[in-house]
């Protein structure tokens, strides 16, 4: 990065996208694309295999599913069903075939809206451990997962972090699988709510706004971690920088810009006005895209 200028991004797509940039490629990285141009779907695969690549992206050596579905922030129910099926195809890809016993984790504040997607998700979720505790496995559907769940809250509400909370719940619970879910930073305004990205190498909550927390992965909890997000937020530093770059047309104005920009701007995140509603019908698109992987 130029100056002190720091773009801040979870997605791995975008990650990458800042390498195109500069015409550079990046060894132990390989990216696919895939376009559904009639439901208007767009799925980029980026698979860090290396190290090498793992250092250079930034990002831990796994699979980095990011669909954008640029209606996703409409009231088009049957385009969110769609979005759904994509999720859920892409969910079970990660996870395998085969019933789990799969604890779901809603990450952030419920009482920050652009950090509610996870609690959000976690309310409309179908949640069936307990009834199989109650009546047992043959009062569900022959092929669905046991389904648990918790909204963990943050540090400011608990004073615990997250990773010590579920450490507790893995061990009384036994999951073969935890699947959390978090809002994301974002790159680009575009993607605000567009944009979903499915991983398997967990996830560091709050590390899009630089508040690293403890991460939640295989490593730290000792099963696999799929981590899914969207980008509520992006970067304020970044508006004002992109737009400049089009004023401009020197590097190094560029660089002065970022420099001064910096300082100002690094701290404060901008969210869509309409995200009150917005979030309502994405966190319902993730549930339902839960829902049909796990049933």
């Amino acid at each position: 990065m130029l100056g002190d200028f720091n773009v801040r991004t979870d997605l791995a797509l975008e990650a990458k996208e800042s390498f195109a940039e500069d015409d550079v490629e990046i060894r132990g990285v390989r990216i696919e694309e895939a376009a559904d141009e009639e439901r208007e779907i767009y799925t980029t695969i980026v698979r860090i295999e290396t190290e090498n690549g793992a250092r250079i992206m930034g990002k831990p050596v796994g699979t980095y599913i990011t669909l954008e579905a640029p209606n996703m922030s409409s009231e088009d129910e049957d385009y969110h069903r769609e979005v759904s099926e994509e999720l859920a195809k892409h969910i079970r890809a990660l996870t395998g075939a085969g019933e789990k016993n799969v604890l779901v984790v809603g990450l952030g504040n419920r009482e920050v809206t652009p950090d509610a997607l996870g609690p959000d998700v976690i309310s409309n979720l179908h949640i069936t451990r307990h009834i199989a505790k109650e009546y047992g496995k043959a009062s569900l559907d022959e092929k669905a997962s046991l389904v648990s769940a918790v909204v963990p809250g943050v540090m400011a509400q608990t004073g615990m972090e997250t990773l010590e909370i579920l450490r507790g719940i893995v061990r009384e619970t036994a999951p073969q699988l935890v699947i959390a879910i978090d809002a994301l930073a974002a790159r680009s305004t575009r993607r605000l709510n567009r944009t979903i990205q499915i991983t398997d190498t967990g996830i560091n909550p709050g590390s899009g706004v630089g508040n690293h927390r403890d991460g939640i992965n295989a490593d730290t909890l000792g099963v696999p971690v799929i981590a899914i997000g969207v980008p509520t937020v992006v970067d304020a530093a970044t508006i004002v920088n992109d737009t400049m770059e089009q004023l401009v047309d020197t590097k190094e104005k560029r660089q002065t810009i970022r420099e001064k920009i910096s300082p100002h701007l690094n701290t404060m995140f901008v969210t869509p006005k309409d995200i009150d509603e917005t979030l309502k019908r994405v966190s319902y698109t993730i549930s339902e895209g839960l829902n049909l992987a796990l049933s």
